[in-house]
């Protein structure tokens, strides 16, 4: 009677193919969190449509935007309080002096974006009559902005 040969995978070739896995897995990982990041810092840029369109409204009737001279808060603007604009991942948004949006990150937010010390600031920029553009300095990596806003 001949005896056949059972072939399997070796110890050493299962070993190479989990560290294989491995390290595609924390490649993976490492991108997954960046992408989180980004998806929180969207949400902010979307809650300040609001205090963009008021500060839009505000500029058509007025010379130049809020500053120390006029009135540049939240209420005066018509918007809510700054702690009421909020949602999962920002605390706040609250207009400043020359029509600057200031943007808080914090609530659930990712401690990447998170804190006073890592504000959004969106400042007004005008080229012509009725159009305003945004540029964001913000206080964490620029890379966790979408690209629009780099």
């Amino acid at each position: 009677m001949k005896r056949q040969l059972i072939r399997g995978f070796t110890l050493i070739e299962l070993m190479i193919v989990i560290a294989i896995i491995g390290i595609l897995a924390s490649i993976a990982l490492f991108a997954y969190q960046d992408y989180v990041v980004r998806a929180q810092v969207s949400e902010g840029l979307t809650l300040v449509g609001g205090p963009q369109l008021a500060l839009a409204e505000w500029q058509s009737s007025h010379p130049s935007f809020p500053n120390s001279g006029n009135p540049g808060n939240n209420t005066s603007l018509g918007l809510p309080a700054p702690s009421s604009i909020s949602g999962n991942y920002v605390s706040s948004v609250t207009v400043i002096d020359g029509g600057k949006i200031e943007l808080t990150y914090g609530n659930k937010a990712n401690t990447a974006i998170a804190g006073s010390a890592k504000l959004c600031t969106l400042s007004p920029i005008t080229s012509s009559p009725g159009a305003i553009r945004w540029s964001a300095a913000c206080g964490f990596d620029a890379r966790y902005l979408p690209q629009a806003w780099r």
